[in-house]
């Protein structure tokens, strides 16, 4: 593989944990291969793996961007991710308030009822 895949696998088990990469892994298969690698060196290994912004801006950043896209069900995986990036409850919530304003609140609102059942399930798993 390239070092962009490379380096994009590292970001990615940074961000999501290797818990997530793990599971996300055994399930490729020769089918989704291009897209998965597609994904790892593009997603992971440029736009994450940048230092133009922080990891804390970049999850608001793609939070925001999911729900104003109407993308909900990557919402709940990128919300665990902040346990890594940074970015607290009220950075999601100023994200999800600027959705609100500019992209709607139907899917603001959507956006935070997943990401109150992420927190939830995230606080219970810490017990």
């Amino acid at each position: 593989m390239s070092d962009r895949f490379d380096q994009g696998m590292k970001t990615r088990r940074e961000v999501l944990g290797d818990a997530h990469v793990d599971r996300a892994e055994a399930s490729k298969t020769e089918f989704d291969l291009p897209f998965q690698t597609l994904i790892t060196e593009g997603a992971w290994g440029t736009v994450w793996s940048s230092d133009g912004i922080s990891r804390r801006e970049r999850s608001m950043l793609t939070l925001a961007l999911l729900a104003a896209t109407g993308n909900f069900e990557e919402i709940p995986m990128h919300i665990r991710a902040t346990a890594r990036t940074g970015a607290s409850k009220r950075d999601v919530m100023e994200a999800f308030q600027h959705v609100a304003i500019y992209a709607g609140v139907p899917k603001a609102n959507h956006a935070i009822k997943l990401a109150k059942q992420t927190y939830a399930e995230m606080e219970q798993s810490d017990d």
